[in-house]
C-alpha cells in the first residue's frame, strides 16, 4: 500500500504530469469530435440515401462516350449496346461468338448507330492484352466497360450441369481483372470513366448445385467493391464503379420456374434489364439490381440472423435460392 502511494506521489511531483493529463484530454476530445463527426455524417448519408430514392439524381449523358461492351453478341450484353448506341454513344462489340456479334453491330448501324464489332476469347490473357492494344490504337481512350460475361439465364441454372470452378473463375473474374488492368489506368488519369460490373445474384448468397458460379459471382462483387474504394482512397472523383445484381429468374427466356409470388417478382425482357441497368450508371449509383427494388432484400438479408433468412427463402420460394 505504501509502495502504490509512494508511484502516485511521484507521478503527481513529475514536472510532466500535467503535459501528460493535457495530451490525454486532448487525445479525449479528439476522439469524441471524430465519432460525432462520423455520426453526424452518417446520418445525413442515410437520409440522403432515402431522398435518392424518391428524388433520383439526375442521368448523365452518355453521348461520345467510347463503351466497351464485352459479352455483346447476346442477352443483357446486346441490349446494353443497342441501348448505348440510341444515346449515342459509340460502341465497341466485343464477343467470342463473331455471328452473334456481327448481328449485334448491324443491327445498331441498321438504325443509325455508331459501333465496332471485335472478336475475342476473353479467358486467355494475351488475347486480352492484344485487344486492348488494338482498340486504343484504332480508337483511343475507352472511357466505358460494361463486363456481362458469366450471368447465367435461367434455362441454365435449372437444367445445365455445374461448371468447373477453373472455367467458370476465368471467364467471370480473371478476365475482368484483364480487363480492368488494361483500360482503369487510363480512365484514373484522365480522371473519366466508369465500369460496370454485371453479376447474378448468386453473387449474394448461393444457388442450389451451382458452387461454382456462387464462388464466382461473389467475387466479382468484391472486385467492384475493392475497386470503390480504390478510388475513394486516390481521391479519384471523376471515374465510377457501378455494381448490379441481376436476379437470373427475372429476365424471362423460361418458363420452367416456379414462383411462389409471381406478382412480386414477374419477369421482364433483356432490353427492359437494359433499360435499368442504364438507369443506375448514367445516376451513377454505386450499387443497383435488376429490378431495383430486389436490392433493398439482397441488404436486408445480409444483415438479418440466418434463421431469419431461411425463413423469408421458403416464404419467397423462387425455386432459386437467391439471397
Amino acid at each position: 500500500m505504501a509502495s502504490l502511494a509512494s508511484r502516485i506521489l511521484s507521478n503527481v511531483l513529475n514536472p510532466m504530469f500535467p503535459f501528460k493529463m493535457l495530451l490525454r484530454g486532448y487525445s479525449l476530445c479528439v476522439l469524441m469530435v471524430d465519432t460525432m463527426w462520423v455520426i453526424i455524417n452518417a446520418m445525413y448519408a442515410i437520409l440522403q440515401a432515402v431522398y435518392e430514392v424518391f428524388s433520383p439524381p439526375p442521368k448523365k449523358s452518355v453521348e461520345n462516350e467510347m463503351a466497351l461492351v464485352v459479352g455483346a453478341g447476346r442477352g443483357v450484353g446486346r441490349e446494353i449496346a443497342i441501348k448505348l448506341a440510341q444515346l449515342n454513344a459509340k460502341v465497341i462489340c466485343v464477343d467470342n461468338n463473331e455471328v452473334n456479334n456481327t448481328k449485334t453491330v448491324a443491327y445498331i448501324k441498321g438504325n443509325g448507330g455508331a459501333a465496332l464489332s471485335y472478336i475475342c476469347d476473353i479467358t486467355k490473357k494475351k488475347n486480352v492484352d492484344n485487344l486492348a492494344k488494338q482498340i486504343k490504337n484504332e480508337l483511343g481512350f475507352v472511357s466505358m466497360v460494361f463486363y456481362c460475361c458469366g450471368i447465367p439465364s435461367p434455362r441454365s441454372l435449372m437444367t445445365e450441369p455445374p461448371q468447373d470452378i477453373h472455367d467458370t473463375l476465368d471467364l467471370t473474374l480473371t478476365s475482368y481483372f484483364w480487363i480492368i488492368d488494361n483500360f482503369m489506368e487510363d480512365m484514373k488519369v484522365k480522371n473519366h470513366g466508369h465500369i460496370v460490373a454485371l453479376t447474378s445474384v448468386a453473387g449474394l448468397s448461393y444457388i442450389k448445385h451451382q458452387k461454382p458460379l456462387s464462388v464466382a459471382q461473389f467475387a466479382v462483387q468484391g472486385l467492384a467493391e475493392s475497386l470503390m474504394e480504390d478510388l475513394r482512397v486516390n481521391k479519384i472523383t471523376g471515374v465510377h464503379v457501378t455494381l448490379m445484381h441481376i436476379y437470373p429468374f427475372i429476365v424471362e427466356d423460361s418458363s420452367e420456374l416456379r414462383m411462389k409470388i409471381p406478382s412480386y417478382f414477374g419477369t421482364i425482357t433483356p432490353e427492359k434489364a437494359a433499360d435499368s441497368i442504364l438507369d443506375s450508371v448514367r445516376r451513377n449509383y454505386p450499387e443497383s439490381s435488376v429490378p431495383k427494388h430486389l436490392l433493398f432484400l439482397g441488404h436486408l438479408l445480409r444483415i438479418l440472423p440466418r434463421k431469419a433468412t431461411v425463413l423469408i427463402r421458403d416464404l419467397l420460394d423462387t425455386g432459386v435460392d437467391f439471397a
